[in-house]
């Protein structure tokens, strides 16, 4: 029997990339090995390669469950953010991939990802990510390898307007937007922020948090500070969010926001905080 198992690694990553979700990616790649294992052995002696199959295979319940989590985005309370992961890329990609798989592991990369259409999407993170030929995507797809390479370049250009290139020294930039928050100085908050930074923010209508973006680095800085004078003894820590420089806010030792960050320059320019604890789960133990 062929040994498949050692594809879950990548198999989960690509999954995460498509649905912003770790569980829902290990769910998706969970089923596909349950598939594999429904072939007899005859069948799965025919694939010539197994890895391509799983991935065909994972990819198609992406795209399936990217159609329908659309219409759960329309129910969702407030703004929806992907699921924060502490550390590293770590178990996302394979080490010898770290250099070219990591920016797309990024809050930044993966709420990009979110706005596009479920096929531009899949286009994108098969071909420009992992980078399957696209006679392989429109397998995935059910389209020409001609309309996938539309796709594709119609997210790539999505991404290049998206996101700005990662800055140099932004964990000191992190490290001194948490301390001026701390000390409640406001003044050196906004010269910490971009005039147009933006907070979004996810409670999933489970805990507070603001349903609409906060636009504008003195309105951020009033909003953070005015924050932690409502939430008393709030802890802000500093960690890595999905392989960036981050921040954890905890509270009576227990994790209750976790906030990823864009940095250009010597500022900030978006914060993404997401404070549903069902996203949060995978931070209880984890080490800041």
């Amino acid at each position: 029997m062929t040994d498949v198992l050692h594809e879950r690694r990548q198999l989960t990553g690509l999954a995460y990339r498509l649905l912003g979700s770790l569980s829902d990616a290990e769910d998706v790649v969970q089923e596909a090995y349950g598939r594999w294992y429904a072939l007899t052995g005859p069948q799965r002696d025919a694939i010539e390669s197994p890895a391509a199959w799983l991935t065909t295979v994972a990819s198609r319940i992406c795209l399936d469950q990217l159609g329908s989590a659309r219409v759960r985005r329309e129910r969702y309370v407030g703004e929806w953010l992907p699921e924060p992961l502490p550390g590293e890329v770590g178990a996302l990609a394979d080490p010898a991939d770290r250099v070219t798989l990591d920016e797309s592991i990024t809050m930044a990369f993966l709420v990009v990802l979110d706005a596009m259409t479920p096929a531009e999407r899949v286009a994108f993170v098969l071909h420009d990510v992992f980078g399957y030929p696209f006679a392989e995507v429109a397998a995935v797809l059910g389209r020409s390898a001609a309309a996938s390479r539309q796709l594709a370049s119609s997210a790539r250009r999505r991404v290049r307007a998206g996101i700005a290139a990662p800055a140099q020294g932004s964990a000191e930039v992190v490290r001194a937007f948490k301390a001026a928050w701390e000390a409640g100085d406001i003044e050196g908050l906004v010269g910490l922020l971009d005039p147009e930074a933006t907070v979004v923010a996810d409670g999933g209508g489970l805990v507070s948090a603001v349903r609409r973006p906060i636009v504008g680095g003195e309105r951020v800085a009033r909003y953070a500070v005015d924050l932690t004078g409502r939430m008393a003894a709030l802890t802000l820590v500093e960690t890595t969010v999905n392989g960036r420089p981050g921040l954890v806010a905890e509270r009576d030792g227990a994790i209750v926001a976790v906030m990823a960050f864009e940095v250009t320059g010597a500022v900030v320019r978006r914060i993404w905080a997401v404070r549903n604890p069902e996203k949060l789960g995978r931070w209880r133990g984890a080490p800041a």
